[in-house]
């Protein structure tokens, strides 16, 4: 079983389990979370960074975005939430990233993100070439040809490349993936629900703020 299958079966697992994390319990090493064995971030001064690595072809991703959304919104005025797509080399996964990407230079981002999950997890749509992403946009009531604009542009192709970058440099095998402040990520081992991994990263962002003033 590949790195992947075995994130996904883990959050497979917490996706049926109900019970909460121990509040109190201090977060174990190993267990909850692991640190980054080059850290590095691109955020200057005080703001911490957290980064999600993700993809459209991912079920858990899917999964937990509403949650993560959700979650992101009430994060710390010192706190830069970013969403990374992965393509893990591959060319359809690939294509998804581009998707991502067009959808936000688009300002579509907001209406469609879920909806792209829900096709292609649950409706089993094909969004892994150009044109069938194109035809999909067309059906969503975007127009196709503007669309097309964005995703084969080089604001596109820039962000790609930057993505591809950060996967790489923070050696992302799997999905979901959460790095707070390119020290720290989020493992939960130990978490028995997906909100369980977010109250992990809430307390990793407290760490990284402590780390700061050491």
């Amino acid at each position: 079983m590949d790195a992947i299958q075995r994130r996904f079966s883990l959050l497979a697992v917490l996706a049926f389990l109900c019970l909460p994390l121990m509040a109190s319990a201090e977060l174990v090493e190993g267990r909850d979370w692991k640190a980054v064995s080059a850290p590095a971030t691109e955020q200057e001064g005080d703001e911490i960074e957290v980064l999600e690595f993700f993809s459209y072809g991912c079920p858990h991703c899917g999964d937990i975005n509403p949650l993560i959304k959700q979650w992101a919104e009430g994060l710390p005025s010192d706190v830069r939430f970013e969403r990374v797509p992965v393509t893990f080399g591959r060319a359809a996964w690939e294509n998804l990233s581009r998707l991502y990407f067009a959808l936000d230079f688009a300002g579509e981002l907001e209406t469609l993100d879920q909806t792209v999950f829900d096709a292609v997890i649950k409706q089993r749509t094909n969004l892994y070439t150009e044109k069938t992403a194109l035809n999909w946009i067309a059906e969503q009531g975007v127009d196709p040809e503007a669309f097309a604009k964005f995703y084969n542009s080089f604001a596109v192709e820039a962000a790609l490349a930057r993505a591809n970058t950060l996967a790489a440099r923070f050696r992302v095998d799997a999905v979901p993936m959460i790095i707070v402040d390119g020290r720290y990520v989020v493992l939960g081992e130990g978490a028995k629900s997906k909100a369980d991994l977010l109250e992990i990263a809430d307390a990793l962002i407290v760490k990284a703020r402590e780390a700061r003033q050491d």
